[in-house]
């Protein structure tokens, strides 16, 4: 285990840069996710930091070792990759103990290892099977546990869950997290499926086109997103963003509306000034089927679009200003299209972005 250090690291393809000097530090046994849309950099940063592409300035450092010119199998990474790499003719134990047996350890040393890997991940009755008899789900236990054999000192996961259905996403989401509350290794892990950002890390790294965009716990990107691309980004569903004036401490939106300009925003705007004002489906209830709001509200009377009931709860469709935005309705009834309700909209919860820049007022 060991801490990982990125300074200014950039990666370029001839004149194409993709990476733009990526500064980031993550700590002796942390989980760390590297969350983005496709080609925002994160599986180029995370095949720099594994060697299997060569930076081209900047420096990486593992542990105490600058390893910017070292090969992979000298960096003491394990990566488990999205399509297993299983070697299909060989057994699960087989497998397993490969990567031990190259290295030329002894075979009563081998038998340890695997042993304990495949106990923690549940892989013992498995242990005589090849690949095409086992599952999507166990052949990526054994991916797991074939890196977890060579005690390395950071764990790469390269979208590892991707190839899975629905269900065994999640519960490979749970085999995941359980493997780092028991070894308590350093991993760095990158999707771009928020959800699994959200419910498997320490820390999130949020990349967009090559840059860092924010970095923090689950928590903190959720509820103060440094950006609107944050802030539409990570949840489900996504923030809802309207666009307006502040005008006698009002936010005037296009189609003539106004909404009170949430308390907390008022020392750090002026008047004139245009503004996105951002809220989530869970701050925009309809009346009688809302949380209790302590703090300041906002009434407003909205036609339903459409509704998607989800059991206890149904989201609801809209248009604010000329923008369709989604709210959230507890204890659900039937809602037909064209029906009118009263919604109530806690200010406490709103955030507040400049237009030009697209960073948070808070």
């Amino acid at each position: 285990m060991a801490q990982v250090t990125l300074s200014n690291v950039i990666k370029r393809y001839g004149a194409l840069q993709v990476v733009h000097g990526v500064d980031l530090e993550i700590n002796d046994s942390e989980f760390v996710v590297l969350v983005g849309p496709s080609g925002c950099g994160k599986s180029t940063t995370l095949r720099m930091i594994a060697g299997l592409e060569p930076i081209s300035a900047g420096e990486i450092v593992i542990g105490d070792r600058v390893v910017n010119d070292l090969p992979p199998r000298h960096r003491n990474i394990s990566m488990v990759f999205q399509n297993y790499a299983l070697y299909p003719h060989m057994t699960v134990r087989e497998n397993l103990g490969f990567s031990l047996k190259i290295a030329q350890r002894s075979q009563s040393e081998i038998d340890v290892a695997v042993d304990e890997a495949a106990e923690i991940l549940s892989l013992t009755e498995y242990m005589d099977r090849k690949p095409s008899a086992l599952s999507g789900g166990q052949r990526q236990r054994v991916a797991m546990g074939r890196a977890i054999v060579r005690h390395p000192d950071v764990f790469l996961f390269d979208e590892p869950l991707s190839n899975l259905d629905a269900k065994l996403r999640t519960q490979m989401r749970t085999e995941i997290k359980k493997l780092h509350q028991k070894v308590q290794s350093t991993i760095i892990y990158v999707t771009h499926d928020q959800v699994e950002a959200m419910t498997l890390a320490d820390r999130i790294v949020i990349m967009r086109d090559g840059h860092i965009e924010q970095v923090g716990t689950p928590l903190e990107v959720f509820e103060a997103p440094s950006n609107t691309f944050v802030a539409t980004f990570i949840g489900s569903p996504p923030m809802n963003l309207l666009n307006g004036e502040v005008i006698d401490g009002q936010i005037a939106l296009a189609d003539g509306s106004r909404v009170a300009l949430p308390e907390q925003f008022q020392k750090n705007t002026v008047p004139g000034q245009q503004v996105i004002l951002g809220f989530r489906a869970d701050n925009l209830m309809p009346s009688g089927h809302a949380m209790p709001m302590e703090g300041a509200s906002a009434e407003i009377d909205l036609t339903v679009n459409l509704s998607e009931p989800l059991g206890t709860e149904t989201l609801l469709f809209a248009t604010i200003s000329g923008s369709e935005i989604q709210a959230k309705m507890l204890n659900p009834r039937p809602v037909l299209p064209g029906e009118q309700l009263s919604f109530q909209l806690d200010l406490t919860r709103c955030h507040l972005f400049d237009a030009e820049t697209q960073k948070s007022l808070r």
